[in-house]
């Protein structure tokens, strides 16, 4: 924690004022975690979609801002809660940061590596908070995972599949390339979960196939990726939505010389020899509620938060690997 957060913690007289940028289903649970915190006022939002962002400001009971900027320049505000379109994240950022805001985002922080980087450098350059929500680690799945791996001694192969069919597919930015981004930079949590439990990649090679319907919106696409990390475990991310699909498939498959870990985000399975044990699995409800949480007891009390903004940044590194990989055609090396 940074000098400046050092002096924010325990000195506060008043709520955080917090502002939102976006109107989906993350602002809202956001803006319903720090509306019920007594640490927190909801100042004001805004969003891409008027009659969204008109229905939840008048919801909360706050002050709809024209636009980001406006938003983001407001000086009754501390922090700024970015729940947007992946494409605008490292853009909003980056002018909180500079108006002397603290900054919590939706991952990814950028579509672009070097722009993440950069925000690192400059949340610790105005010593204020940038943190990137990661709530995939903070499920039931993945503590899960985490709390089973030990029981089947040296991984070597591990498969994580999410599948999701769409009929017809939502003509929303998600299906979107130029909002949403690479499938497996905008879907950061699939190769999230991957660094957090093995650590650094040696390799990566990816495929990615789309349908589209015009220039920049598909109605479904699919990405392969295969990693070697540099404990020497094979990994394979694969991801799939929209139309095209037929069968939801949400399953992480872990290969062990001393057993197979098997998890959805219902309940896990570990085989060993000849029996089978059943692994339960906790609730993946309230994340957002939790993330936020967790970002005022940081500010408010120093309590480390769960995951760093480098963590993240490392994994989108990894995903921009695995899209220069899917465009070359080409295996491409990670320098550790």
């Amino acid at each position: 924690m940074t000098e400046s957060l050092r002096s924010f913690v325990g000195m506060v007289s008043q709520p955080l004022r917090v502002g939102i940028v976006g109107t989906g289903y993350a602002a809202k649970m956001r803006a319903t975690a720090f509306k019920a915190d007594p640490r927190s006022q909801l100042v004001a939002i805004t969003g891409r979609t008027p009659a969204s962002t008109i229905a939840l400001s008048q919801e909360f009971d706050i002050t709809v801002s024209a636009s980001w900027m406006d938003l983001v320049e407001r000086p009754d505000l501390d922090l700024i809660m970015i729940c947007t379109v992946n494409r605008d994240h490292g853009q909003i950022a980056r002018h909180a940061l500079e108006q002397g805001k603290h900054v919590v985002v939706e991952y990814p922080l950028s579509l672009d590596p070097q722009e993440a980087d950069a925000l690192i450098t400059l949340a610790q350059k105005h010593n204020k908070l940038l943190h990137v929500e990661h709530i995939e680690l903070l499920g039931g799945l993945h503590n899960a995972i985490k709390a089973s791996l030990d029981r089947i001694g040296r991984v070597f192969y591990v498969r994580y599949v999410t599948i999701n069919p769409q009929h017809p597919a939502p003509a929303k930015w998600t299906y979107q390339p130029s909002l949403f981004g690479f499938p497996m930079t905008g879907a950061l949590s699939r190769l999230h979960r991957f660094t957090d439990l093995f650590g650094t990649v040696k390799s990566v090679n990816c495929r990615a196939q789309y349908w589209d319907i015009e220039p920049d919106l598909y109605q479904a696409c699919f990405c392969h990726a295969q990693l070697t990390f540099n404990q020497d475990i094979l990994g394979e991310s694969i991801y799939g939505k929209g139309e095209v699909f037929w069968q939801s498939d949400n399953t992480f498959t872990l290969y062990g010389e001393e057993g197979t870990l098997i998890f959805t985000p219902e309940q896990g399975q570990l085989i060993q020899k000849d029996r089978i044990e059943t692994i339960e699995v906790g609730s993946r409800r309230g994340l957002f509620i939790k993330d936020t949480e967790m970002v005022l007891d940081y500010l408010y009390q120093g309590t480390p938060l769960y995951v760093s903004p480098e963590a993240s940044l490392y994994t989108l590194k990894v995903a921009e690997s695995a899209r220069l990989s899917s465009v070359s055609g080409e295996i491409v090396k990670i320098d550790s």
